[in-house]
């Protein structure tokens, strides 16, 4: 069994220029409405919930398809959704008659708007502006109405375009200055944000899927060229370098054809049914096959496509992003909105496709990539970071589990010694046999840390799983054997019935104390994992307000055999905890919070569009290995006194608390003199910003101690002294035996 990551290419911002239905010659037409009739037929048949196509599925993939081009509400306006809205009742029959008009209609209708706009912005541009006025301008627009009128929609874009010049002329500023004490790298500021794009898990390809993962959709690798790119001039005045962009823009619009169209329309059906589904048209498909035969060249780092850019979902261990130990270093969250390959100017990717983003960060090992970016921690895109990377193919081994012993000192002084296994992902040899003895695997290479650790006689143990997004399905099953006796790890619900896996070695490979820790990137397998121990009371889990909540799976099918018709992927199975509770959306919440920065920023299932709920399956017989709930209580309270009067963590807490700010704010100032202000304070606080995100566990080396983690093991060795500890289980050599759930799927 094997494990699909699909690259994203829901939207990326308007681009066609020609629409659908009656713009084809027939056998085109023909050909389109054949693959509408055969997605609307298929999706309700392979879906887990079964859903059927009505006016409530219709209204959300209109919403879809609308919002995918104007993700901010500014371009339509309220009169053009009224009119969408008249056909949405008949919207289903007409997409199972194969009738595609509608995909077209919007899409013209948007691209007379953007015209509009852009003569419109030239005449702003033309005209200047006084930045002395005291104004602001709401950035965040996801949810506002559309303007009501022309005059509502030309104040809109005046403070807009305004907004747009204020950034730009407060960075060339920024970087005068910075010129004055050393050279400044050129850069690039942020573009509209008008698409909505869909967020998009690893994949699994058997109906009882092997591997789960977090929401990334592909690993930046093979370079390629394209006719649409556009270079940016880095020292253009303000209003020239607005008007390239928005002429860019335009260009890009009008360079798609219909196929692509066509891809939006059937993937806006497809996220109705959940945000991880997707329609891939024939050359997209033909793309994900390609990317699947890569080799993991390039930045290492999973992609997603978000507001027009390319978000950064996580760094892939061994990779070249996550090797940088650079001030301005790549991290999850942060948005790439532009690409030069050496010293050539940049290349902006505002509203590509993410295949197309991908090929250009993609490159051969060696060569030197610089990538413009919009940091996480600012949502209102008004800084930007330049980062330098050389590329280089991703070493597979950094993804092995690494352990060391930290010593803890109590207050009385003595010492508990604690091992620390960091588990960037639960993998697997899936060409290997699991019996060979150079197979590896997570499970296997943990049980071999776990029989050194108990050999140095550690006094407990913390299995570090932040930033993991999953894996082998398998190896979560075994990795959760090596701390329990046998038992039910986690329950898997498919269309007709539910599958428990359980554990069936009854040798435990370790006993003793043990915490996890887990943030907002820890997802499908580590979820799993972390929820099957805190449910047999084995582990405290410390960390992130929640985990990523991300309990289901996907399923990549063809729709034709010649492939002429592209793939859905579809929503094929759930997870569940033993106690019956579904890890979708809600996550796993730690017994003990220490947030870190992902806590405030828009991570997560939650933060996606219409994701399933969460729901419940009949829960199961376990014997829970310990009770730790009477100490956890205990545990919380000195976690939260130990840190209030912690320097380190006072500054750390400021700085998540100016982050919830930032993403809470939806207006920014548009007077001069504030905006400056505002933007030498964000460069002030860069130096602390990434000295405490390094003290919280992002990005740090393995063999040292993160400010997380320092707690983590004082919690773990308070849990130790207030009780007596376990009685480790005798050291038993594990000999991997398959379950038996395996091995029926290995026999189909």
């Amino acid at each position: 069994m094997k494990s699909n990551r699909t690259v994203m290419m829901l939207f990326a911002l308007p681009i066609l220029a020609i629409g659908v239905s009656g713009f084809l010659p027939p056998e085109k037409d023909a050909h389109f409405s054949r693959i509408a009739r055969t997605v609307v037929g298929e999706f309700p048949r392979q879906h887990l919930l079964h859903r059927e196509v009505d006016e409530a599925l219709a209204r959300q993939m209109l919403d879809n398809y609308i919002s995918g081009f104007d993700y901010e509400r500014i371009y339509f306006l309220a009169s053009d959704i009224e009119d969408f809205r008249r056909r949405q009742a008949e919207l289903g029959d007409t997409l199972r008659k194969g009738n595609l008009d509608l995909a077209g209609e919007i899409f013209e209708t948007f691209k007379a708007r953007v015209r509009d706009r852009l003569a419109f912005s030239g005449k702003l541009l033309d005209d200047g502006f006084d930045f002395t006025m005291d104004e602001t301008y709401h950035w965040k627009r996801r949810e506002a109405p559309w303007p009501a009128d022309q005059a509502e929609w030309d104040e809109l874009w005046r403070k807009r375009v305004k907004n747009e010049y204020l950034r730009r002329l407060v960075a060339q500023t920024l970087d005068e200055e910075s010129a004055s004490v050393e050279p400044a790298p050129p850069r690039v500021d942020d573009n509209p944000k008008d698409v909505e794009s869909g967020k998009d898990p690893e994949t699994a390809t058997n109906r009882l899927p092997e591997t789960v993962g977090n929401d990334g959709t592909d690993d930046a690798g093979s370079p390629g060229t394209d006719p649409d790119m556009a270079l940016i001039e880095p020292n253009l005045p303000p209003a020239e370098f607005i008007r390239n962009r928005y002429n860019q823009f335009l260009q890009v619009l009008e360079d798609h054809d219909a196929e692509w169209v066509v891809q939006q329309y059937l993937a806006a059906f497809a996220r109705a049914f959940d945000p991880h589904c997707d329609y891939m048209s024939p050359a997209s498909a033909e793309d994900f096959a390609i990317e699947m035969k890569l080799s993991l060249v390039g930045i290492g780092a999973l992609l997603r496509p978000e507001d027009g850019t390319a978000m950064i979902v996580s760094l892939i261990p061994g990779g070249p992003a996550h090797n940088d130990k650079s001030e301005n270093r790549l991290r999850p969250g942060d948005k790439i909105i532009a690409v030069a390959q050496g010293d050539e100017p940049p290349v902006s990717i505002l509203h590509w496709p993410l295949y197309r983003a991908v090929r250009v960060i993609r490159g051969e090992v060696g060569s030197r990539v610089v990538l413009t970016v919009i940091p996480a921690t600012d949502p209102t895109g008004g800084t930007t970071k330049t980062v330098e990377l050389i590329r280089d193919e991703v070493k597979l081994e950094a993804r092995e589990a690494k352990s060391r012993v930290e010593t803890h000192t109590g207050p009385d002084g003595s010492e508990l010694k604690v091992g620390v296994i960091v588990l960037p992902a639960f993998y697997a040899d899936m060409q290997a046999k699991r019996y060979e003895p150079d197979y590896k695997s997570a499970s296997r290479d943990v049980a071999t840390i776990l029989r050194k650790l108990r050999d140095e006689n550690v006094d407990g143990i913390i299995l570090d799983l932040r930033n993991n997004g999953g894996g082998s399905l398998i190896e979560a099953v075994l990795m959760t054997g090596l701390f329990i006796e046998t038992g039910p790890v986690v329950l898997v619900k498919e269309r007709r019935n539910v599958n428990i896996l359980p554990d069936n070695d009854p040798t435990i490979a370790y006993a003793g104390p043990l915490a996890v820790l887990v943030n907002r990137t820890s997802a499908s397998a580590s979820e799993i994992v972390a929820a099957a121990l805190q449910d047999y009371g084995r582990a405290i889990v410390i960390g992130d307000s929640r985990t990523h909540g991300k309990g289901s799976v996907q399923t990549v099918l063809p729709l034709g055999r010649n492939q002429d018709m592209g793939s859905i992927k579809v929503t094929s199975a759930l997870f569940y905890r033993i106690t019956g509770g579904s890890t979708q959306l809600k996550g796993v919440e730690p017994d003990i919070v220490i947030p870190s920065p992902y806590d405030y920023m828009d991570f997560g299932e939650d933060s996606l569009k219409n994701p399933l709920e969460w729901s419940t399956v009949r829960p199961v017989m376990f014997s829970p290995f310990d009770d730790l709930t009477s100490l956890i209580a205990d545990l919380r309270t000195r976690s939260r006194d130990r840190r209030a009067t912690d320097e380190r963590y006072v500054a750390y807490s400021e700085l998540l608390g100016r982050i919830e700010t930032m993403n809470k704010d939806e207006q920014i100032s548009l007077r001069l003199d504030e905006r400056q202000e505002r933007a030498r304070t964000e460069k002030e606080l860069q130096d602390v910003q990434n000295r405490l995100i390094e003290q919280a566990g992002e990005d740090t080396d393995d063999d040292t101690t993160d400010l997380i983690e320092e707690e983590a093991i004082r919690i773990l060795a308070d849990l130790i002294r207030i009780r007596n500890p376990i009685e480790p289980a005798p050291v038993i050599e594990i000999h991997e035996p398959v379950p038996a759930w395996e091995s029926a799927q290995s026999a189909k």
